[in-house]
């Protein structure tokens, strides 16, 4: 089979009727992996503001999605912290979960409530915030300082694709084995239409509140798995996008 064809078999449901006997570590008893990565023990933690204290990201819906486009320029101005959290919150707000681990609700959906995914941020303009890189917290809607943008640069031997206008670039990495724990090879699908969930709901919250974003799906892969201090194999990046103000007119 050529890859073209493998690759078009893999975007199909024919394996669904054989789930029951795929190899799945939740079907043997084997525990589920956590909800979110280990926060680093000396990492600093910045509080974020509360969902239900948000003031913002009251536009229709109708209007959001009509103003809905791909940003590429973006002017000098910042984002507000509110604005972040509200961005971080519309992306992988945390709900509640299942006592023992094996689920979770938040502000996108996720096949089995597994949510995959772990949001990064390297911030330039934030309003209260450093520059620098940081992790989204979201079972305590939180950020943490991984580096300062000078240590950023030092990871990698080239930023150059790190475009200078934008305010912020959101760097989703994926865990695979939270999802595979539950649904085993039928997982890979599923992850790859999760994150569009997630760029969707960034595209729409930006919008919201005055500004915009850019899906960015060709990216240096091992560049950013290095600037990021992820091994590339059980976690790595997936999808990032740019965000910024958008110039009037």
């Amino acid at each position: 089979m050529d890859a073209t064809r493998l690759h078009r078999q893999f975007l199909k449901n024919d394996n669904w009727e054989e789930w029951d006997s795929i190899w799945r570590d939740q079907a043997v008893g084997f525990p589920p992996p956590p909800l979110q990565q280990p926060i680093p023990p000396d990492a600093p933690q910045f509080d974020l503001v509360a969902p239900e204290e948000l003031s913002i990201g009251t536009m229709p819906l109708i209007e959001a999605i009509s103003r809905r486009r791909s940003e590429r320029d973006f002017g000098p101005g910042s984002l507000t912290l509110e604005e972040l959290s509200f961005l971080l919150w519309a992306t992988q707000g945390f709900k509640m979960a299942a006592s023992d681990g094996s689920w979770s609700l938040r502000s996108v959906p996720s096949a089995g409530g597994r949510h995959p995914f772990e949001t990064y941020l390297v911030v330039k303009r934030v309003d209260g915030l450093s520059p620098g890189l940081y992790r989204y917290l979201a079972v305590q809607h939180k950020l943490c300082r991984l580096a300062t943008l000078e240590q950023v640069a030092a990871r990698i031997p080239d930023i150059s694709w790190l475009e200078p206008d934008e305010a912020l670039l959101f760097l989703w990495t994926v865990v695979p084995y939270r999802t595979e724990w539950r649904y085993g090879v039928l997982s890979h699908k599923m992850i790859a239409m999760e994150a569009g969930h997630i760029c969707q709901n960034l595209y729409l919250a930006a919008v919201s509140v005055g500004a915009g974003a850019c899906a960015v799906g060709a990216f240096p892969q091992a560049d950013i798995d290095q600037l990021l201090g992820v091994n590339g194999e059980e976690e790595f990046a997936v999808y990032l996008a740019r965000v910024g103000r958008v110039p009037a007119g």
